[in-house]
């Protein structure tokens, strides 16, 4: 049952207004994953942490964030669009005030995980806002802004915040970040408008309790695998695909399920979330391990470090909305495979570069490399939810913003993993420390090439599998459209038994046809079967009329063979048909109602009209006034029809 706040129809302008907002909320949630970590260092020395305690303002962010992304749906379905925005961003202003205040490690934690739970529901709530606004025809250019935002707040967040930490202490992130968050919270509150049919859709607690332990198991496995006991690692994963299995069959079996797994039955989508996480594990990848390593090779400082993948950042940000309108006129058939092979061509030219001694090389090679994320990440993401019908969509956006957190632990998990593996490999082999880096540093750069490598070959299986969904598509069409003569279609109407006339038929082969048929009138069809005009005996008769007067009368055809009658017969063998058919002809589709069936009889005068299919274009049947008298008739009887005959 629907709320009085269902939604209604949206302006383009309070749309764009409305994705403006959306946008700026994925920004601030992704800008918030990374903004933080480049802080990690003075943080540990100001309250006395070590690092495997302080790393958890960035695992335990991703975690919770991670576990609230399934509930966003339930939320966004029950709750208005503007008030659960602007609660849900004020839980990220209020975080960022406690961190900023944090007298203690435990404070700053509480107050980072409760930005974090701000973030699980932001981003799922800003793709739907998006959605449900964008114009189909434009979905490919708003989510590509939705996507370069996505990009853009990991990436801009090491630039920014090592700028700051070079001037100011570490708590001036928080109070920065609350104050971006304020910023939002505001142009929601007065763009916003509920977007959605609202209903009480039911919170199943038990679902809750086996996502969240199956995303913290998993993603506290995947992060933990490098850093910490390989066996602990692999129970929690194990625990994590366990309770993961165990919310599948529950969703499949309850009512109400947290989340539709209708989306995941849909191999363009599924192949969509999977491109989408490789682009996004790139992205976090090498945001991660390219400061690191200057840093720790190079020598540059945390701002120098930052201000080196400004340039591609930046850049990343123009291109995300021009590969969305790309996307949305050529599709994603050459663009996204062309992009990860890009990704992977320069991953391993950044890889090469890193034993050069100019830094500037590597910035500059890293530009296309992070350039062509805009043509995988937005258009992947567009790909896998335009296979989704509208009313599992909400779903898919849960899934694929899901897809986002884990990616975000995958990628900055593994390639910190790689990193710091092979350089303690490279210390032990006896390479310098700046040797061991390097090496480090190209196992994570051959890691992420290899990832968009398998995005090349992933990408060619979805253009295939979307080409086998339209197919089916189109079939179940056909069928549909072939049982589809039921009441209140032409179709339910019509004579399908077409009698025609060839176009090179002279006229009187066309009348002794009516007078055979017992017809008044029949489509004329040119050589390949399209309708190429329509003859009526009346054509006849007034052409008689104008040519051979004494013979124009109806009487004239029962009466004994005059001279002037034979006269006009051998006139007719001579004349073709289409001398006297009507060339414009008027026609009606097999799916038209028979309300604009009976207007067009009406408005034209007309006795009948031929139907055409509604995809070939080919003549299927005849519709006529007296059919649609016999139909009114029929209606009128039932509804007066004594109850005792019933």
């Amino acid at each position: 049952m629907s709320s009085p706040s269902a939604r209604g129809a949206v302006s383009p302008r309070a749309a764009i207004g409305m994705i403006a907002v959306a946008a700026a909320a994925a920004f601030l949630a992704t800008f918030n994953e990374t903004f933080l970590n480049v802080a990690l260092t003075p943080i540990m020395h100001g309250f006395g942490v070590d690092v495997a305690t302080v790393q958890w303002l960035a695992t335990g962010y991703l975690l919770v964030a991670a576990v609230f992304v399934p509930v966003s749906n339930i939320l966004y379905r029950r709750f208005p669009t503007r008030g659960l925005f602007v609660a849900v961003v004020a839980l990220m202003v209020i975080g960022s005030v406690i961190g900023a205040l944090a007298p203690s490690f435990g404070v700053l934690l509480a107050g980072r995980l409760l930005q974090a739970i701000g973030t699980g529901l932001l981003t799922p709530i800003g793709m739907n806002i998006t959605l449900a606004v964008a114009p189909r025809e434009k979905l490919g250019t708003a989510m590509g802004v939705m996507a370069a935002m996505t990009t853009l707040g990991p990436s801009l967040a090491i630039v920014v915040s090592g700028a700051l930490l070079s001037i100011t202490p570490w708590t001036t992130l928080m109070w920065v970040f609350g104050a971006l968050a304020l910023a939002v919270l505001i142009a929601g509150a007065v763009l916003l408008r509920t977007v959605v049919d609202l209903g009480r859709p039911h919170l199943d607690l038990l679902s809750f309790a086996l996502v969240a332990v199956g995303l913290v198991g998993l993603l506290y496995g995947i992060s933990t695998v490098f850093g910490g006991s390989a066996l602990i690692a692999g129970l929690s994963a194990l625990v994590g695909v366990v309770a993961l299995g165990a919310f599948a069959l529950r969703q499949g079996r309850i009512a109400a399920p947290l989340l539709d797994l209708r989306p995941f039955r849909s191999a363009p989508f599924v192949l969509g979330v999977v491109m989408t996480m490789l682009g996004l594990l790139f992205v976090f990848a090498m945001n991660v391990v390219i400061p690191l390593f200057l840093q720790s090779a190079k020598g540059q400082s945390p701002l120098g470090a930052s201000l080196l993948l400004a340039p591609g950042i930046l850049a990343t940000v123009v291109l995300g909305p021009v590969a969305g309108r790309l996307f949305d006129r050529h599709g994603g058939r050459v663009m996204i495979p062309a992009g990860f092979a890009v990704m992977a061509v320069f991953a391993l030219l950044v890889g090469l570069a890193a034993g050069h001694e100019s830094v500037l090389l590597l910035g500059a090679l890293y530009v296309p490399a992070v350039l062509a994320t805009a043509l995988v990440v937005g258009p992947s993401q567009t790909f896998g939810l335009s296979h989704l019908e509208r009313e599992i969509s909400g779903h898919g956006v849960t899934v694929v913003s899901t897809s986002f957190q884990i990616a975000g632990c995958l990628g900055t998990s593994l390639a910190v993993g790689v990193y710091g593996a092979l350089t303690t490999l490279g210390l032990e082999g006896g390479q310098t420390a700046d040797q061991a880096a390097t090496t480090g540093f190209r196992g994570a750069a051959v890691l992420v090439a290899v990832a968009s490598l398998l995005g090349v070959v992933l990408a060619i299986a979805a253009t295939r599998a979307s080409r086998r969904a339209r197919a089916a598509s189109a079939a179940t069409t056909a069928d549909d459209s072939a049982a589809a003569r039921t009441e209140g279609t032409v179709a339910a109407l019509m004579k399908s038994e077409v009698f025609s006339l060839a176009a090179e038929d002279s006229v009187l082969d066309a009348l002794r046809m009516f007078t055979s048929r017992g017809i008044s009138g029949a489509p004329v069809l040119a050589a390949d079967g399209s309708l190429a005009g329509f003859l009526s005996d009346g054509d006849v008769m007034r052409y008689l009329s104008a040519e051979h007067p004494r013979s124009a009368s109806i009487h004239s055809f029962a009466l004994p063979e005059s001279d002037d009658l034979a006269k006009a017969f051998d006139d007719l063998v001579e004349l073709p048909v289409m001398r006297l058919a009507t060339r414009e002809v008027v026609t009606v589709r097999a799916d038209a109602s028979i309300a604009e069936t009976v207007s067009l009889l009406a408005d034209q005068h007309l006795k009948k009209v031929p139907v055409l299919d509604a995809a070939s274009g080919d003549v299927v049947g005849i519709v006529n006034r007296s059919a649609v008298n016999r139909l009114a008739l029929s209606h009128h009887l039932e509804r007066h029809r004594s109850p005792a005959t019933v």
